[in-house]
């Protein structure tokens, strides 16, 4: 099985921004050409962000949104309880966890703690 991954919001907002390196720009777009996956948390803090462009808009319009359902809950409030991070943050850590797809982004040091999370982070390849 081909490995799948989640990419946080922080990702895309450097990647629109053009702010990623080169690596991790061009494996960003490995991950998005295959299969663009997001949680919906990031899906809401991405179109929320208050310089969004149209350019992001139709962007992110292109990203499978994965929502909420009772295993991915009961993970969140897991995590929430064993490590005392941010609900969105959780939520996306969650996401991962129970689909099994690894993190990425660039906030390592949020998610360290979550046993079992793969992250890679694009600034660091």
């Amino acid at each position: 099985m081909a490995k799948k991954f989640l990419i946080d919001t922080n990702v895309l907002i450097d990647a629109q921004r053009k702010k990623l390196p080169r690596a991790g720009s061009l494996f960003l777009k490995q991950i998005i050409d295959k299969e663009f996956l997001i949680s919906f948390v990031t899906y809401i803090e991405v179109l929320g962000y208050e310089d969004v462009t149209p350019s992001m808009e139709e962007f992110i319009s292109l990203a499978t949104v994965l929502e909420i359902d009772k295993s991915t809950i009961n993970a969140t409030i897991s995590i929430r309880k064993n490590h005392n991070l941010k609900l969105p943050d959780a939520i996306i850590a969650a996401t991962a966890l129970v689909n099994n797809y690894t993190l990425v982004t660039r906030n390592i040091s949020d998610f360290k703690r979550v046993k079992n999370l793969q992250t890679i982070n694009p600034y660091k390849l």
